[in-house]
């Protein structure tokens, strides 16, 4: 009797192992490390509020929103896919969110990069990937993202959102209306103790990258348009940015807008911190004389910048200036670009101050023929083979 119970234990013991095993190793292709989030591959959606959700392997319908709060994580493998389902039949908004004290972690590789995309094929498809910190913000704190209403900005200039290397995010920039839309990665308020590095935002309707205050630094980046769908900016900035951003390559083929739109604070143009980015090592080729605004590079409302290494290519207007406190800062050199090669632009520099006039900016750059900008000129650089598209 006693050899039978023993028997029968041992069983239900073994039993409750197998189950706990195919729980946590999840079909889906997942885990759930003590969290409370129903990982669900053909339904992906919902808040994560505790734990770690790991995304393994394959794809991931996106079908909602999917949000990242305070204190817990997201863990994306190398290769993963997540594809946004069309919203045309339910008229819900797909996007990937982190608030304030979540984290992400994007572990893809070049070889196998992970892939944030869309099952509708064109500009607009779907909201993008935003990320909220705690890092200083000239807007006002606690301020609200304007495509998730999360909070964003603090005092902490080391904050961490996580870590995102080998991203590609596709078919990006879903607009709620004219003023209200999303890029490609959206970050407010991120703090320099976040990765950015090999993100590639391709063919979205609205800025590919956008910061929005904050202190990261950003290395790395792709961005591409080519569709008949005109897109915004490739890279943009405001309300304090005060970051480092390291080889950057941007192309587009479209009547798009600039390659770098840059603003402090469109309603105090001194508010503090002021936007004052350090770029290095960056590639801009447009398409001449088409779209909206083809400038390189345009520079208002009181920001600050300095560049280094600028390649310019196939453009209308090099630098664009604005205003009197950005048109102030190119006397006092705060607002600088050194070692400027121009490729086919027509104008290198251009100016107005707040009146309206125009005004002499030319030493705002110094030209050097030999500039390598983000590491082979107007050519794709090696450091972004393989795991972009559309190039």
């Amino acid at each position: 009797m006693r050899k039978s119970i023993s028997k029968l234990f041992g069983l239900a013991t073994l039993s409750l192992t197998i189950f706990a095993t195919s729980c946590s190793s999840d079909d889906n292709g997942g885990s759930n490390n003590d969290s409370t989030f129903e990982l669900v591959r053909e339904d992906f959606k919902g808040d994560i509020t505790d734990g770690t959700v790991t995304l393994e392997s394959g794809t991931y319908k996106l079908t909602g929103k999917v949000v990242v709060r305070e204190g817990a994580k997201l863990v994306i493998k190398a290769g993963v896919t997540i594809e946004a389902q069309s919203s045309s039949t339910d008229g819900i908004i797909r996007y990937i969110a982190v608030a304030q004290g979540g984290e992400i972690h994007v572990q893809g590789t070049a070889s196998n990069p992970v892939v944030m995309t869309s099952v509708d094929k064109f500009p607009g498809a779907w909201g993008g990937l935003v990320l909220c910190g705690k890092a200083p913000i000239n807007k006002g704190i606690p301020a609200s993202a304007e495509v998730s209403d999360l909070a964003y900005g603090g005092d902490d200039p080391n904050d961490s959102s996580g870590s995102i290397k080998y991203l590609r995010l596709e078919y990006t920039g879903y607009a709620y209306n004219s003023e209200k839309e999303f890029n490609g990665l959206s970050m407010f308020g991120v703090g320099n103790g976040t990765t950015i590095e090999y993100v590639q935002s391709y063919e979205g309707s609205d800025d590919a990258f956008e910061w929005f205050g904050g202190t990261v630094n950003a290395k790395y980046l792709v961005a591409f348009n080519g569709s008949d769908s005109v897109g915004d900016d490739m890279f943009d900035w405001t309300e304090g940015w005060s970051g480092t951003g390291e080889y950057w390559y941007g192309k587009r083929t479209n009547a798009g807008n600039r390659g770098i739109e840059a603003d402090n604070n469109s309603n105090n143009h001194m508010a503090t911190p002021i936007s004052n980015p350090t770029i290095k090592n960056i590639t801009l080729i447009g398409a001449g004389d088409s779209g909206s605004e083809p400038q390189a590079i345009k520079l208002r409302v009181g920001t600050k910048a300095q560049f280094d290494n600028v390649v310019l290519s196939n453009w209308k207007t090099g630098f664009d200036i604005q205003h009197d406190e950005s048109v102030g800062y190119v006397s006092t050199g705060e607002l600088k670009a050194t070692n400027v090669r121009f490729d086919n632009v027509t104008t290198k520099a251009t100016g107005k101050d707040t009146a309206g006039n125009t005004v002499d900016i030319s030493e705002v750059y110094t030209e050097n023929d030999n500039a390598s900008g983000a590491g082979e000129g107007t050519e794709i650089p090696s450091w972004a083979l393989g795991w972009t598209k559309g190039l």
